[in-house]
């Protein structure tokens, strides 16, 4: 298995760089396969197919995109046991999170060809009744899409739905650290009746080669996944022409309790989604406020759901000792462990699902992205302003709030500064808009406003009356 090489797809064709990027199985650490490095002529390449491509597609009508787009998701879904067997060998997930991952993609497709057809295109009123005024939505242009690791196919999910609902054209990038799965879906468009250069998707680690994708004049959209440094990286190097971004970066999510909250069933659903993928998940609770009235009891009912979590492995190594590192410096400046705080032995990155308590606001746990099966459970009174304590960073991804009282639950949601807050359960669905404040991006993705960021908005007046 570790000798087969991945091509990139560039206008329908699959195309080998020189050099190649090993691939490892996480659960395993063993290299599962390779992929090859793109150099300055495929990317020049990716950069005129996609622009071909676009030309192509955004003149084919509404109602052959939508049929075209159908029979690619429905042959996606003939491909599932094979596919979900490769995103699970590249990312080490279990079972039920690879079959989400998978999921995700398929209903991205059907759900943006659907919201296509729900798009408005008002008529203006015209004071003096001179004018027909309208507006008038048309495909954007080429899109450049860098996306994460951590959920690789839902978040090529997010990308390939607007793109290919609107007409647009994409320019992928996975990561490559989880590139196979995305790869295939590819290679799975020109079968699917998708025209060449419409799908482009490149593998590269090296930024000086990909740069060129950035400041090429051919994009007209830069969108990514990933971090709030990778971020403003990509958005500095983009700025050599006007281009729109949609960006989903980092994020710290704070949990608020109350002590009025059914704290067992707060602390159930806040340990099922820390732990949900590893704690690598960009909406992941990473600062976790409880009311001291309440406190004790939500850390034995946290401590106890812990116990029944089954995780898959960090992505490396590397991430692994981070996020360790992170827990012994807390824990070296008094914070306790509650369970966890270490790595499992044996095979692969795989880490205990891990809880502290007498956290402080201060420690580098709590002020930075953790990215990692890690809950920090932080004490709050009534003497501190817990929505205060929740907006104390400079991220704005996701918040959750827990009460019974319905005015502190909107009061929270209208006070703290998040792109999503949720109450007394998180939740997200295609159709709800996702996206960040502050230094946690611009944009969104999912929702009909997230397909309106791969479309114009152009203004057309009519003179029907001299």
């Amino acid at each position: 298995m570790s000798e087969t090489i991945y091509p990139m797809l560039i206008n329908g064709r699959k195309v080998t760089g020189e050099q190649t990027i090993a691939v490892e199985n996480p659960s395993t650490g063993q290299m599962l396969a390779q992929v090859t490095e793109a150099d300055d002529r495929i990317i020049q390449e990716s950069l005129t197919a996609a622009q071909q491509g676009f030309q192509a597609w955004s003149r084919t009508s509404p109602g052959t995109r939508k049929k075209v787009i159908l029979a690619y998701a429905d042959l996606l879904e003939q491909n599932r046991e094979r596919l979900i067997n490769l995103l699970r060998a590249e990312t080490g997930k279990p079972q039920d999170n690879a079959e989400y991952d998978f999921g995700m993609l398929t209903t991205c497709l059907r759900y943006f060809v659907e919201e296509f057809e729900r798009l408005d295109q008002p008529v203006l009123h015209d004071p003096d009744g001179r004018f027909l005024h309208y507006m008038l939505r048309q495909p954007l242009g080429v899109a450049v899409g860098f996306l994460a690791w951590n959920f690789p196919l839902l978040n090529i999910g997010y990308k390939l739905g607007p793109v290919l609902a609107s007409g647009c054209s994409a320019i992928i990038k996975p990561s490559t650290l989880t590139p196979l799965a995305s790869l295939e879906v590819a290679y799975l468009a020109k079968e699917a009746g998708i025209p060449d250069g419409v799908i482009n998707v490149i593998t590269s680690s090296n930024h000086q080669v990909t740069k060129a994708l950035l400041q090429s004049e051919i994009p007209s959209l830069v969108t990514m996944i990933g971090s709030t440094q990778a971020g403003l990286e990509v958005m500095e190097g983009a700025c050599t022409s006007i281009k729109h971004f949609s960006v989903e970066l980092g994020g710290n999510a704070p949990v608020v309790v109350y002590p009025d909250a059914d704290v067992c069933d707060a602390a159930n659903k806040i340990v099922d989604l820390k732990f949900a993928n590893t704690g690598q998940v960009c909406v992941s609770p990473n600062r976790c406020f409880v009311h001291e009235s309440v406190y004790e009891e939500f850390l034995e009912c946290a401590s106890e759901r812990a116990e029944t979590v089954k995780m898959g492995p960090m992505i490396t190594d590397k991430a692994r000792h981070q996020v360790l590192d992170k827990v012994n410096a807390a824990v070296k400046d008094g914070a306790k462990i509650v369970c966890g705080g270490k790595a499992v032995e044996g095979n692969g990155y795989f880490m205990q699902p891990t809880i502290l308590k007498n956290v402080s606001r201060t420690m580098k746990l709590s002020c930075e992205e953790i990215f990692g099966p890690v809950l920090p459970v932080i004490s709050y009174n009534d003497q501190e302003d817990e929505i205060a304590l929740a907006n104390d960073t400079e991220y704005g991804l996701a918040a959750y709030v827990f009460t019974s009282n319905l005015s502190i639950g909107l009061r929270a949601a209208r006070d703290i500064q998040a792109g999503s807050v949720c109450i007394n359960e998180p939740h997200y669905s295609v159709q709800l808009p996702h996206g960040g404040l502050k230094q946690s991006g611009i944009g969104k993705d999912c929702s009909r406003y997230s397909l309106q960021e791969y479309l114009t908005l152009k203004r057309v007046s009519v003179l029907i009356e001299d």
